[in-house]
């Protein structure tokens, strides 16, 4: 049994760094080919990368190939999706900001909840909120169970970390709801108002615009902009959260 189990833990560290690898060998792939002013093969490239092995590095770098061809929409979601995975890429941050300079776009409206969790990325929040929690409650029953004397200090102690545990409970409500919010990837994508091809288009939307997922059918999204709603293929526009 022991054999087994180390034969299965070796098969999939094994897989792991065959992943990473291959990661690595088409982020090199795609650093090679941007250097030499082929963007389109180190776009195809870094996307690779960023499947293979997600990076805020391969996003970024993914941005700028993208950019650098006059996809702005695919550059702007990559940059997003950097942003996503680590709000302290400054060279995402930076580069979003040129973007929609140059665009003319705004930024994605957030809710306040939403806002704070893009504070810390997504993941810290549920580690957070478990730690809080557990601290919590390890204040309120351990004194007892070992019936030590009551204080003050566990008192604030339960107090912050019960606060600590709701806030960082609100924070990862407003990951989920982020996951709807996407971009439109191409130049005037039409916005339908029948989820159909033969549907009738009530605006066109700009590379790069946000907007919010609001439901799905089939191939298309509805989604909310800032200057109203509709259909929108789903070829034309991409979730912050990669799926």
């Amino acid at each position: 049994m022991k054999i087994a189990f180390l034969l299965l833990a070796v098969a999939l560290s094994s897989s792991t760094l065959s992943s990473r690898a291959a990661a690595d060998d088409s982020f090199n792939t795609g650093i090679a080919a941007a250097q030499s002013g082929d963007f389109s093969t180190a776009a195809t490239a870094f996307d690779a990368a960023a499947k293979q092995h997600p990076s805020a590095g391969a996003y970024v770098n993914l941005g700028l190939a993208e950019w650098q061809r006059g996809h702005a929409g695919a550059a702007i979601l990559a940059w997003e999706r950097a942003r996503w995975m680590d709000p302290f890429a400054a060279q995402a941050v930076q580069n979003l900001k040129f973007a929609r300079t140059v665009a003319q776009l705004d930024d994605p409206p957030l809710k306040w909840f939403e806002t704070a969790s893009t504070w810390l990325p997504p993941n810290a929040w549920v580690w957070l909120a478990g730690a809080n929690l557990w601290l919590a409650i390890g204040a309120l029953v351990l004194p007892r169970f070992f019936r030590w004397r009551k204080s003050g200090w566990q008192q604030w102690l339960t107090a912050l970390c019960g606060g600590a545990f709701l806030f960082c409970l609100t924070a990862n409500v407003g990951v989920v709801s982020r996951t709807d919010i996407g971009f439109v990837l191409r130049r005037n994508a039409p916005l339908l108002l029948t989820p159909t091809k033969a549907g009738e288009p009530v605006s066109t939307l700009n590379a790069g615009e946000a907007a919010r997922r609001l439901k799905t059918r089939g191939d298309y999204y509805f989604i909310r902009t800032a200057y109203g709603s509709g259909w929108i293929d789903r070829r034309d526009f991409g979730l912050v959260s990669a799926e």
